[in-house]
């Protein structure tokens, strides 16, 4: 049923219907120091929570409201790209309410200020200490985030160029409403390229590459990018492939040592598959090289480390907790 009111962070949720509000709410509702006081949806308010998010049921008496209010610690943004825009342009928001954006309306540096609030980029193995400082947070993308951190130690290390990626990502990535390539008779036993070298992700990418690399930044021509949609419902599977002539025991020490104090990034030897991260905010990395071709995979889940619960690995850093409270999931790997 719903959780006592202590002192814990009063969480509220912008379009809590879809698939990141529904995420969301599963791990709020199992976070030891969060409590949701509001899930707001204009198409299913007054309905419960569980009536939409059927795995939910004897889970929260929760009803989902038509509107928000301020008397909270952190409003988590959940609705459609350019929604957050609005909202924050629309509303006199108190300067003490944190802002957490699941959508793509701050994420470049271009679009980052707005009515005076500065929203940081909210990618933790980037920048874990400017998340701790900050009070609004641009949640990156999904695709992003499992490229970035397939790529980060190289650009670190300044041995990015010409990176060629191809990454795969399941149907909940579209989004809940339905569209003629989310309906179950096209996905099934389906596959499809889509927004080929031409995704909303790159210039979000380019830029996390170019702030570390910045003595040799890639171009928009030197990162090519072909997503896919595939035949099931979570996880991305990245391969990004590049001439480097580092060796595969040197670049492992590499990629270990820059993701030595990030709790749900992990390199491995052996090969890497989706049953390993789906349901878990986990991102796992498997280098391959043949000769002077380096291949790094990565794997995470869309919806947890793709979305939300990256989002509350974030709000965990801005309010000082342990950044994996609430999130040590298991994989259902079975």
């Amino acid at each position: 049923m719903l959780q006592a009111m202590t002192n814990k962070i009063k969480v509220g949720i912008i379009g809590a219907a879809g698939y990141t509000g529904g995420e969301l709410i599963r791990l709020l509702l199992n976070h030891p120091n969060a409590q949701i006081a509001f899930a707001q949806s204009g198409s299913n308010a007054d309905n419960y929570v569980h009536k939409v998010h059927a795995d939910l049921v004897g889970e929260t008496d929760l009803k989902f409201s038509a509107t928000h209010h301020f008397d909270v610690d952190v409003i988590f943004f959940c609705a459609g790209h350019g929604e957050a825009k609005k909202f924050v342009a629309a509303n006199d928001i108190p300067a003490t309410v944190k802002l957490i954006d699941i959508g793509n309306d701050f994420r470049l540096q271009e679009d980052a200020v707005i009515n005076g609030r500065e929203f940081i980029y909210g990618l933790p193995e980037l920048q874990r200490e400017k998340i701790k400082s900050a009070n609004n947070i641009a949640n990156p993308g999904c695709f992003a985030t499992a490229i970035q951190l397939g790529l980060l130690p190289l650009a670190k290390a300044g041995l990015l160029s010409d990176v060629y990626t191809t990454g795969i990502t399941g149907s909940t990535g579209a989004g809940q409403s339905l569209a003629a390539t989310s309906h179950f008779s096209w996905r099934a036993n389906n596959i499809q390229a889509y927004k080929t070298l031409t995704h909303q992700h790159n210039a979000e990418i380019l830029q996390s590459i170019n702030s570390l690399q910045s003595g040799s930044p890639l171009g928009a021509g030197g990162f090519s990018f072909v997503p896919w949609r595939g035949d099931f419902t979570r996880g991305i599977f990245i391969s990004s492939q590049l001439n480097c002539d580092v060796s595969l025991a040197e670049l492992n020490t590499l990629y270990n040592d820059y993701y030595a104090w990030h709790p749900f990034t992990s390199v491995t030897t052996e090969p890497v598959f989706l049953k390993q991260v789906v349901n878990t905010n986990k991102c796992i990395i498997q280098l391959e090289k043949v000769g002077s071709k380096l291949v790094v995979h990565s794997v995470i889940d869309n919806l947890t480390k793709g979305a939300s619960g990256q989002a509350v690995q974030n709000m965990n850093l801005i309010f000082g907790l342990e950044e994996t409270t609430g999130l040590k999931l298991k994989a259902s790997f079975f």
